[in-house]
């Protein structure tokens, strides 16, 4: 399962490429996509499409893991970011890829910092989990954790960081009941 990561931004938009290779996850590729801060939104916004779709194609990955929403104390950003969000949701739909939103909180416990960790953290436990000497941006480590956050999730509820201590079948177990768990009952109409 190959997954991209975004840390989505007007400026900035941050991506990295993680792919689950038999149980072992492995670094494949990141970047920051960056846009002109003076140019008008919808320019910016439009960069930020193509270099993203650009960057879909060459990674070619399975899914799309976005950073979800978080609470700002100012209005106009948190629309802003919202246009760069959707251009995000808008390039994968475009492609046929499904994609998954997680909070920044959850994103950041599920590389092994804390809810309330700071980017230095998370850029951390993001290039040790990758084996990575250093992340040049923030943008790009956050979009990696992203990817590493969608890829733990898809384990069945099996903690990144224990991931390789379990053994294949407990693993298929913990699929097994997640999957029951998750399975919609349906239940048949009554007749009138």
């Amino acid at each position: 399962m190959r997954v991209l990561g975004i840390d989505p931004g007007s400026r900035f938009m941050g991506y990295g490429v993680v792919e689950d290779r038999r149980g072992r996850l492995a670094h494949v590729g990141h970047g920051v996509i960056k846009v002109d801060a003076e140019a008008a939104l919808e320019l910016r916004l439009k960069a930020l499409h193509d270099s993203l779709v650009t960057a879909l194609k060459l990674y070619k990955p399975q899914a799309v893991a976005v950073e979800g929403v978080f609470t700002f104390r100012n209005a106009r950003s948190a629309l802003i970011l919202g246009h760069a969000r959707g251009v995000a949701l808008l390039a994968a739909a475009q492609l046929g890829l499904p994609v998954h939103e997680y909070a920044p909180a959850k994103v950041k416990r599920s590389v092994g910092a804390g809810g309330s960790a700071d980017k230095d953290a998370v850029a951390r436990m993001v290039c040790t989990f990758l084996e990575l000497e250093e992340i040049e941006r923030a943008d790009a480590s956050d979009a990696l954790a992203v990817a590493l956050c969608h890829l733990n999730h898809s384990r069945a509820g099996v903690p990144v960081s224990a991931a390789h201590k379990v053994s294949k079948s407990r693993r298929k177990s913990a699929q097994a009941q997640l999957a029951d768990r998750l399975a919609p009952s349906y239940r048949r109409p009554e007749a009138r």
